[in-house]
């Protein structure tokens, strides 16, 4: 059953919405994740800076970070690979780049339609704007429930699933104890609410992230003149043109574009709920913030594998290694058995800080039909059990289950997103007419907004005019146009 649901999702649905709708985001926007580029980069002025009771918008981009790099840069890149050929990196790139224009409208929305809590901080996501954008409450609940269980519970799962495989392979330690291990500290984490997973993410994630970054490029360096033949390989082999490798060019899109999601999750649903957390000036601003996370997870940390992975000759046509070790074995041949331990430590923290992130989304989820604390209790128990039951399964049980509730979850949300592409647009006007303005940093008037359902605890009318930069206004402009 898995198989058929899957062979249609992914063989057929999912492959033209994803690609089709990311080009047509692109276009009508005017490449917006390529426009505002340059500006991804200013969030990280706000590293240090910390205001009481709120998140940042940089905490909400490592959180946001902390979610996507995990398995399936490690994992699921290696799958991808043996089951699609180097040729479905290509794919992945494609679908990351289209997806960053996804993810800019559905962050851009989480944050217009979010909703201010009883203790000052905010709370929303795709079941928010499907519900207040839309009006369509049976849709918000669909989606709350795909949200629940694919990342609540199934994703968790993959998660727990990569790193007990890792950690067996490495030290040869029983996948249930390291299921047992990650249960008490993962519990010791998630009691502490969406703060203390924000202040953990934000000092976790640029390590870890940066630590493997730094081991891909000294694994280049050392194949340099390899580089260039291992680049045109995986081209050639995305468009069939290699046919020594896996399925040809349709195992090539099949795995790109399946793995690419699992990895990036543009257009998922799930990065618009960590979006909407964040205080900032102006709905649009985190959009262009949230792109970066895609940028980051696909082209650096997903193609780091790729690229240790295809420059260690390791990787063979229809063997049977597959998975987090063949990422690992391929990084021992390159530097030593001591890389197989390095693949298994950063794996280690990867999986954790999306575990807490994975439960945070469900937590999410679950606010959205109730907030009473008995029910809480219950879905942390369930989270724990499903931590461990994944640590011992196998694999092509673990990752059919979620690719299944994945694909709905995202085929809902991309369904909402089209419907509200007009109000999304629309935003995105008026963060361009401020910039071309020579406002540096644009500022939200819900007023303009008055005929849309929002929260005017969260987003205030007439709030205090942005001053112009005074130089060079022009210089500005002409940049974002």
């Amino acid at each position: 059953m898995l198989d058929i649901l899957n062979d249609f999702l992914w063989g057929k649905l999912l492959i033209v919405v994803l690609v089709g709708l990311g080009l047509f985001f692109s276009i009508s926007s005017r490449f917006v994740q390529f426009r505002y580029f340059s500006d991804m980069f200013r969030i990280f002025g706000q590293a240090l800076q910390r205001k009481e009771g709120q998140l940042s918008g940089f905490q909400a981009l490592m959180l946001s970070v902390a979610g996507r790099v995990g398995a399936g840069n490690i994992a699921g890149v290696a799958v991808a690979i043996m089951l699609g050929g180097p040729g479905a990196v290509f794919w992945m790139w494609v679908v990351a780049l289209l997806g960053m224009a996804t993810s800019y409208f559905e962050c851009s929305l989480a944050q217009l339609y979010k909703r201010r809590e009883a203790d000052g901080t905010y709370r929303g996501g795709p079941a928010f704007y499907i519900l207040h954008g839309l009006g369509l409450r049976w849709l918000a609940v669909v989606f709350s429930i795909l949200l629940l269980v694919t990342f609540g519970f199934g994703f968790n799962a993959v998660q727990s699933f990569t790193v007990a495989t890792s950690l067996h392979d490495t030290f040869g330690l029983p996948t249930w104890i390291s299921g047992v291990a990650l249960v008490g500290v993962i519990g010791l984490i998630v009691f502490g609410g969406i703060k203390r997973i924000a202040s953990m993410a934000d000092v976790l994630v640029p390590i870890m992230a940066g630590s493997y970054i730094a081991m891909a490029l000294f694994v280049l360096g050392s194949n340099i003149s390899e580089v260039p033949a291992t680049l045109a390989l995986i081209v050639k082999s995305a468009f069939g043109l290699e046919p020594a490798f896996a399925g040809g060019i349709g195992a090539a899109i099949l795995m790109g574009v399946k793995r690419g999601l699992f990895s990036n999750e543009a257009g998922l649903g799930s990065a618009p709920n960590v979006a909407a957390v964040a205080e900032v000036k102006h709905p649009a601003a985190q959009g262009i913030v949230q792109s970066l996370s895609v940028f980051i997870d696909t082209l650096l940390v997903c193609t780091s594998t790729a690229l240790i992975i295809l420059l260690s000759g390791v990787y063979q046509p229809g063997s049977e290694m597959a998975g987090v070790v063949l990422t690992q074995t391929a990084l021992a041949a390159e530097v030593g058995e001591w890389g197989r331990v390095f693949v298994s430590m950063a794996l280690l923290l990867f999986v954790f800080t999306t575990l807490v992130y994975n439960y945070y989304l469900g937590e999410n989820a679950l606010s959205f039909f109730s907030t009473k604390r008995p029910l809480l209790i219950v879905y942390r128990v369930l989270v724990m059990a499903l931590v461990l039951w994944g640590s011992m399964q196998d694999l092509s049980t673990v990752f059919g289950f979620a690719d299944v509730t994945m694909g709905l979850l995202a085929l809902v949300n991309l369904v909402a997103l089209t419907l509200l592409f007009k109000v999304g647009k629309r935003l995105m006007h008026d963060y361009d007419a401020q910039v071309k303005a020579g406002i540096e940093s644009p500022v939200f008037d819900a007023a303009k907004f008055a005929d849309l359902d929002l929260d005017r605890a969260a987003w205030p009318t007439n709030p205090a005019a942005p001053t112009p930069v005074a130089e060079p206004v022009a210089g500005l402009a002409q940049s974002h146009r």
